[in-house]
This record gives C-alpha cells, structure tokens and sequence, in this order.
C-alpha cells in the first residue's frame, strides 16, 4: 500500500495481520519521521490502532494518510454511500428470492381475483420486472437474473388462470415455459455463464414436458403430477453428478510436458502413474460453479414437490389410484430425505430435506383429512411417530447417519425406497388400473 505523508510517498509491503500503529512505525522508521504518525483512510477516517487493518476494511492497493491531526471526513450522500457500499452477495440473493416471492403471491391474488384491470395491471407490472432483472447493468445482476425468471412466471400464471383444477397442468407447464424463456434471454444477454438460468432452463422445460404431453394426450392430470414427483425424486439422485464435471483441457498432464530429448528416448514403464494437475483458480471455478448448480437443482426440486404433492394426492379419488399416490409421496418424500445425507453443501442439504419434509406433511395432512381418514390405523402413525423420535435421537448424540454402518443401511434404504416410488407411480398414474380393467 501507498503511504502518503510529510517525507512524501512511500510505498510498504504490509503484512495480513499488521495493524495501523505497526505500519505508522514502519513509516516512521524508513521515512526518518520524528515520532509516530496517525494513519487515516484517503477519506479522513481515522484508523483504529488495536485493530488489524484488514478488519478496518482496508485493502491491497489502497492509499492511506500519515499525519499529525485528525481531519474530520467529509459529508458523503446517501446515493454516494450507496455506490461506495462493498458487494453482498448474499443479502441480494435474500432480497432477490424474497421478491420473487411476493410476485408469486401477487400472482395468486390477482388470478384468484375477479378484477380484470387488476389482474392486467399485475400482469404488466411482473412481465416488466421480469424483463428488467435480466438486464446485464448495474450492480448484483447475476442475483437479479436468478430471480427475474420467477417472476415471468407469475406473470403467466395470473394471465392463464382459469377457475377448476382440469387446465392446472397445462397453465402451470406454460408459466414453467415462460420462466426458462426469460432465464435464456438472461443467459443469452449476460457477459458468463450463469449457472442458475441453465437450471431455470433445465426445470422450465422438465416441467413443461411433464404438463404438456398429458394434457395434449388427454391423460388425466394426476399422470403430470406423478411425473413431476418421481423426477423431483430421480433429479436428487443425479444434480450432483451432473454439476462436477471437469473439462479434459483443464487438465494438465505433467508426464507429457516432462518429455524432453533425452527423456523421449526412454520406453514408458509398465504401469506408471500418470501425473495431472488442475490450476487452483480452475478448481476454484469448478467448485462455484458446482455449487451454484446444486443449490439451484434443489431450489427447483423443493418448489416442485410443495406444489406437485398435495396435488398428485388431491387429485387421486378412485381407491386404487389413492393407495399408489399416498405410497408415492412416501417414498419421494424418504428418498429425497435420505439422498441429503449424501450432500456436502450446507444449503443444498437444507433444501432437500425441506423438500422431503414437505411430502411428508402433504401425506399426513391428506391422511389426517382425506377420504379415510377415519379408517387409518393408529399403529401406523405410532410405529412413524417412533421412527422419527430414534432417527432424531440417534443424529442429536453424534451418531446416526454419521457412522459407516448407518452409512450403508441409508444407502440401502434409499434405494429401495426409489425402487418402490417407482412401482408406486405406475399405480398411481392410473396406468396399473387401467390394464387391470382392460384384462378384467
């Protein structure tokens, strides 16, 4: 950093921790200063002395003041102070997803609404945000591009909807639609690869598939909704493998580079072990990038098993069809709780087990209120209730899920329960009904 004061300019390599006294004696010392001057900031900001001066905010690069007074900072503005502030990630994607939120409720109320200038005006106003947020300008765009694709969707909704269940796959599938529509013109116009619009991409023609096909072949709706819980299901299994996937050229192959003209002369030995390397700022990349890609895979699986669950049950009336929904959402809900395990990242992790928890709830409030309800076994719920308290006991004393053996057992235990979701969803598409009664 650069220290400007009454010898002049002197430029000091400053260590990570130093604070601003130790750098003020440096000074002192090289420059031939009688006593030790104050430091401030190029803003007048006097530096605290106990403090290290990468917790005062101070940077590689940045000029500081040697002096013997203290200048009080000048006035700065509130839009000024707001261009000055330091990048939050983290607080943008809050306030991003958070809107996004309130555009779907928006788009809830107006549909639901009655008011046609009403629902124009929320239409107008949620396409335009929409179109907006991909913009490439300004500040934090990437997390206003992650969130503008909801908000097309909310906008498709609330111009679609129309009154009855029997249209809700097809103008769901068109809201999906106008979402990765949105996230591709985002992607399209920013300058790198946003990894977030390739899963709004990936998910809005997923689901568009799962809506569109039933409806255009005259399929009830309850197969859309059971396509849509056995791939939230099966895209937990797969998110992960599909996220880390390093590029050949990436590598860097320290054998070949080795060869020279004397070494080129040397026959290979059998079963020598080649040497790679990957750069450190292209591992860096690769983990962002990873990361970024199964946060949003597990975003997309958590909202499609909120929305297709209760669904799938409410639409299963005939008794056949009710048993094979009910044991479909156990099973998604159970593999989507125990595929977790397996995720390192923290938020992802949160996110799948919301999505397993949210099947659960939507079984349980359809047993405590749907068609039977008087019928279910009490056992039942006491032998669940049982399972939950140990599986909790046996996380909260370190164990658990932790240890090699319960490793495994889990492992196993998701497995089958993806191998019985699947038996399930031909049952409760209606499809194992159907031959039943073509064959009766």
């Amino acid at each position: 950093m650069s220290i400007h004061g009454p010898a002049g300019v002197l430029d000091l390599v400053v260590p990570a921790g130093a604070t601003s006294v130790d750098v003020a004696r440096e000074y002192a010392k090289q420059a031939e200063v009688p006593g030790i001057p104050l430091l401030q900031t190029a803003l007048g900001e006097r530096l605290n002395a106990a403090a290290p001066l990468s917790e005062a905010g101070i940077e590689p690069g940045d000029v500081l003041v040697a002096t013997a007074g203290v200048h009080r900072p000048r006035r700065v503005t509130l839009l000024q102070a707001a261009k000055n502030a330091p990048e939050s990630p983290e607080l943008a994607s809050m306030v991003a997803w958070l809107a996004a939120l309130v555009a779907v409720l928006a788009a809830w109320y107006a549909a639901r609404s009655g008011d046609d200038v009403a629902r124009t005006v929320v239409v107008g106003v949620l396409l335009a945000c929409s179109l907006a947020g991909v913009l490439p300008v300004g500040r934090h765009a990437r997390q206003r591009a992650a969130a503008a694709p909801a908000f097309a969707a909310a906008a498709a909704f609330a111009a679609l909807h129309e009154p009855g269940l029997h249209l809700l796959p097809a103008i769901l599938g068109t809201s999906a639609m106008a979402a990765a529509v949105v996230a591709g013109i985002g992607r399209a116009l920013s300058h790198d690869a946003d990894e977030v619009s390739t899963v709004w991409i990936v998910a809005g023609l997923a689901v568009f598939a799962c809506c569109a096909v039933p409806a255009m072949l005259g399929w009830d709706a309850r197969v859309a909704w059971t396509l849509l819980v056995f791939g939230s299901m099966m895209a937990a299994r797969f998110a992960p493998s599909l996220a880390v996937d390093v590029p050949d050229e990436a590598l860097l192959d320290l054998d070949r580079l080795a060869v020279t003209a004397w070494s080129a002369r040397d026959s290979q030995r059998a079963g020598r072990r080649g040497r790679a390397v990957v750069a450190a700022g292209a591992m860096e990349r690769l983990v962002h990038r990873a990361s970024r890609i199964v946060t949003g895979a597990s975003a997309a699986i958590l909202v499609t098993m909120v929305v297709a669950s209760p669904l799938l049950l409410q639409r299963a009336t005939i008794d056949l069809d009710l048993i094979g929904a009910r044991c479909l959402v156990l099973f998604a809900g159970c593999s989507l709780l125990l595929a977790a395990r397996s995720y390192r990242h923290a938020a992802a992790r949160a996110l799948l087990r919301l999505a397993g928890l949210a099947a659960l709830v939507a079984l349980g409030v359809h047993l405590a209120t749907g068609p039977g309800a008087g019928h279910v076994d009490t056992f039942f719920y006491v032998t669940v209730a049982l399972g939950v308290v140990a599986l909790a006991a046996a996380v909260a004393t370190g164990r658990g899920w932790r240890s090699v053996w319960w490793s495994r057992r889990a492992e196993v235990a998701e497995s089958l329960c993806g191998s019985f979701a699947f038996a399930a969803a031909v049952v409760a598409s209606g499809v194992f009904r159907r031959l039943w009664e073509l064959t009766s």
